[in-house]
């Protein structure tokens, strides 16, 4: 294992700041659809904020993504590594009578992936901007740390949709599934974790994330304008 330079541990620290800032929006993503579908748990436990502290977990938005940063930046490789907000807690029989349970659950999922996309699209908007203006070059490091953050964020929304629970999929497919399939899928939510870190870290399935991810990133700085290869 290497020394780390001041460029390593530079690169490191935008990497830990751009997984709290997504994961805190994407956390606030579900806290405010609860809240808006008329369950105010999310609102009482101080969850309806895009303050960092309210929905970073010590381990899985700090200490992980420091300690594999830290391993890959060592050893030579490029990008961090696993990490995860605090979960909304949230009461589905606490939502407006208008919308079912299973409606008002769907949408907290996907809220926070969605975030995830508002927040990709307007890194790469003001992105394209600044370059067009002048301010920032394609050879700069904020070129790279912008197109990275991009990158991410589509990441977290493609990866977040697998759908095996806990990941915001599984919940969404488990909502979806016919009554005369829920005890098949409450079996296979058992191993959902298994199925989570199997994605995340085999590099041939976690290819189902960062291909859709990548494509998108670059598709939506092509309509842009903006030439970027990842």
């Amino acid at each position: 294992m290497g020394r780390l330079s001041p460029h390593d541990i530079k690169y490191l620290l935008v990497y830990i700041f751009v997984l709290i800032v997504s994961v805190t929006l994407h956390e606030f993503g579900h806290a405010i659809m609860a809240d808006k579908l008329g369950d105010d748990t999310p609102r009482r436990q101080g969850r309806v904020t895009l303050n960092p502290i309210a929905h970073a977990d010590p381990i899985g938005t700090l200490l992980l993504p420091l300690m594999s940063g830290l391993y890959s930046a060592a050893n030579g490789m490029s990008g961090g590594g696993f990490g995860w907000g605090r979960p909304v807690q949230w009461q589905p029989s606490r939502v407006n009578r208008k919308w079912k349970m299973s409606t008002a659950s769907i949408l907290v999922s996907v809220a926070g992936p969605a975030m995830n996309v508002v927040l990709a699209v307007a890194i790469a908007g003001v992105h394209a901007i600044l370059l067009a203006q002048g301010v920032i070059t394609p050879r700069g490091d904020a070129h790279r740390i912008l197109i990275y953050a991009t990158l991410t964020n589509f990441i977290l929304f493609f990866f977040n949709l697998v759908p095996a629970p806990p990941l915001d999929g599984g919940h969404v497919a488990q909502n979806l599934m016919p009554y005369s399939k829920r005890k098949a899928f409450d079996e296979y939510a058992r191993y959902g974790m298994f199925v989570v870190m199997a994605v995340a870290m085999i590099p041939p399935l976690n290819q189902l994330f960062i291909v859709p991810a990548r494509f998108c990133a670059g598709g939506l700085y092509g309509l842009m304008g903006v030439k970027v290869f990842l």
